[in-house]
């Protein structure tokens, strides 16, 4: 079996950040933040941090089609960033808990049947 390595490498894979500030001061809009934070995970997403959720993808052309699937659940209200970033970037960040370095989250494995 041949691996292509132009398909796993660093800086074509892609990461998807989606960070949110959504109101929660109604039962409507409550609801509205569950819903879009639902669909969100839905599509893939994993909370990081509080509304704050990432996603992997192996190329630019996947991570856009989630990014436009985002897009079309964007609630009336409230603040959305989306951000993304290759393999290569999203392996330079450090996190912290509290003073002491963790470790980032695994890339996932991906599996193409062909």
């Amino acid at each position: 079996m041949t691996i292509n390595t132009e398909r796993l490498n660093a800086y074509r894979v892609m990461w998807t950040l989606v960070m949110y500030d959504l109101p929660t001061e109604t039962k409507k809009e409550r609801r509205t933040a569950a819903m879009f934070r639902k669909d969100l995970m839905k599509d893939g997403f994993t909370m990081f941090q509080f509304s704050m959720y990432l996603r992997h993808s192996p190329s630019a052309e996947n991570a856009d089609v989630h990014k436009k699937r985002v897009k079309a659940s964007l609630p009336e209200y409230g603040k959305v960033g989306i951000l993304q970033i290759t393999d290569k970037q999203f392996g330079m960040m450090e996190i912290y808990y509290g003073q002491k370095l963790a470790q980032r989250p695994d890339t996932p494995q991906q599996l193409e049947l062909f």
